[in-house]
């Protein structure tokens, strides 16, 4: 995002696609810290989705984001 001129406060919409949901969700509050220390405290439309697996089998979670770079 930031290679296009963006921020992270432009992100509109973000999905979050995890082997574990339920580690996932015990994980909120130290997940949201690291968001929050990273990006800030502006929140985009988010999602979590649970999943068998994802492309590299090793990983447990992929994300996705949109942005609206005017």
């Amino acid at each position: 995002m930031h290679a296009a001129g963006g921020e992270p406060e432009q992100l509109t919409s973000l999905t979050v696609y995890t082997t574990d949901l339920e580690d996932y969700r015990a994980h909120g509050r130290e997940i949201g810290a690291v968001w929050r220390r990273l990006v800030g405290s502006e929140y985009p439309a988010m999602a979590a989705i649970g999943v068998a697996r994802l492309w590299d089998a090793a990983a447990l979670v992929e994300v996705q984001g949109f942005a609206v770079i005017a």
